[in-house]
């Protein structure tokens, strides 16, 4: 311990977090935060939002420019959240550490339309969450995204923040004690859209093949559906036949559109 404390290259991380140290407190916290994980690991994008419940996430801190905020920041608050995988696993119970979303995501991931209609155009191949409950009902995800154009998120980086990820949630509770009250407002008045999951199909559906259509949105294969549910590859099959004639549709992707079109009708009824 004494011989890498006494490395120069400790004493300039050192230094750094001297400087994040200083400014837990403050509104500038976040942005300095992000720079300072930024020279450590190399990350292209950064999203920092706050968790209550299952409502919509509030957003604390990002580096999206213009040009790009209405794809990475506004279809995400609005509709896609709901199906992301860091939400899922804080609504699960994940609440610190660091952890990679192919680690949190389902087996068919790729393939899910969230996937295909909102994650595929940020251009990420990598995305790390350093996660961190800073009241009861309050978590802090600190999403750390990795482009092609960028270098690759190596096994050593990936434990460099697993290690860091003690000393960040510790800043994080700092920050939020200080700063947590400007957002208290804004996280109450947030819309419970996820009113629309839950109502999605509910006229026609059962309260189990809602429960797969929830599951089959998010990227979950047949078997990992019936793997998490408990019931056989077989059943669900059964199910996802009745689902798409109950819905009159024929196609996952005809599914998902279907869904995003509750998702706005459903935000426009609580808006009004």
């Amino acid at each position: 311990m004494l011989d890498f404390l006494a490395r120069p290259e400790s004493h300039a991380w050192h230094q750094q977090l001297a400087r994040l140290l200083r400014t837990a407190a403050t509104p500038d916290f976040p942005a300095r935060l992000d720079h300072s994980l930024r020279e450590l690991v190399g990350h292209e994008t950064v999203l920092i939002n706050a968790y209550r419940g299952r409502r919509r996430p509030l957003l604390i801190h990002d580096d999206y420019p213009p040009h790009r905020r209405e794809q990475g920041i506004e279809r995400y608050l609005n509709k896609a959240y709901l199906l992301d995988p860091f939400f899922t696993a804080v609504n699960d119970g994940l609440d610190q550490g660091a952890h990679r979303l192919r680690e949190l995501a389902p087996d068919r991931f790729e393939a899910s339309e969230y996937y295909a209609h909102y994650y595929r155009a940020l251009g990420l191949v990598d995305e790390v969450g350093i996660f961190c409950r800073v009241e009861e009902d309050v978590v802090i995800a600190v999403s750390l995204g990795f482009e092609a154009k960028s270098p690759p998120l190596t096994r050593r980086a990936l434990q460099a923040l697993r290690y860091l990820s003690p000393i960040v949630e510790a800043l994080l509770i700092e920050y939020w004690k200080w700063q947590g009250s400007q957002f208290q407002q804004r996280l109450a008045e947030q819309e419970p859209v996820e009113a629309a999951l839950a109502s999605f199909g509910a006229a026609v559906l059962t309260a189990r093949e809602q429960e797969i259509v929830r599951l089959l949105l998010a990227g979950h294969s047949t078997k990992s559906a019936a793997r998490v549910l408990d019931i056989s590859d077989g059943t669900v099959k059964v199910h996802r036949k009745h689902i798409y004639q109950r819905l009159d549709v024929s196609s996952q992707s005809q599914l998902f559109r279907l869904f995003l079109d509750h998702v706005a009708l459903v935000s426009r009824q609580q808006s009004s």
